[in-house]
């Protein structure tokens, strides 16, 4: 009979935590990917929750002047032609007229959906229809866009 004394472990091997240090890398490369999605998310739904608060903001501007409701189409743009850094408040004027309305909304939606956002706002037989549309860093291929409309 060959005896061989027993060893009595000690410690862990070189590659047991190796293998550890792999398994943590990975599962801190995931929690570092889940915290960037999760900041784009939280940020797509802010530009729709302000998206939603400014079409809602000019069709009550529409409804509390419904005899003036028409002007209100003018505040329709397209991509690059609001520049948001030239937006000031209308000062001194009462009533505000409707343009100067406008003219700050515009400003409005530029400025909280970036310089590629879009609106769209129709008038007819008493159906107010506004649409927003913004690139969105969620969907690359395709802009979002709000649609909401209203019988004035």
């Amino acid at each position: 009979m060959n005896r061989r004394p027993m060893r009595m472990q000690r410690g862990f091997s070189m590659i047991e935590v190796l293998v550890t240090l792999v398994i943590l890398a990975f599962g801190l490369l995931g929690f570092a990917l889940l915290q960037t999605m999760n900041l784009r998310y939280t940020q797509s739904a802010n530009h729709r929750t302000q998206a939603t608060n400014l079409a809602y903001d000019l069709l009550d501007q529409m409804r509390a002047n419904r005899l003036s409701a028409a002007k209100y189409t003018d505040a329709s743009f397209e991509e690059d032609e609001v520049n948001g850094s030239n937006c000031s408040r209308p000062v001194g004027e009462l009533p505000i007229p409707v343009s100067s309305v406008v003219t700050r909304w515009q400003c409005q939606v530029v400025e909280a959906l970036g310089d590629d956002a879009t609106a769209t706002v129709t008038y007819a037989d008493g159906l107010a229809t506004v649409t927003l549309t913004w690139g969105d860093r969620i969907s690359i291929e395709a802009p979002t866009s709000f649609v909401v409309e209203t019988r004035l």
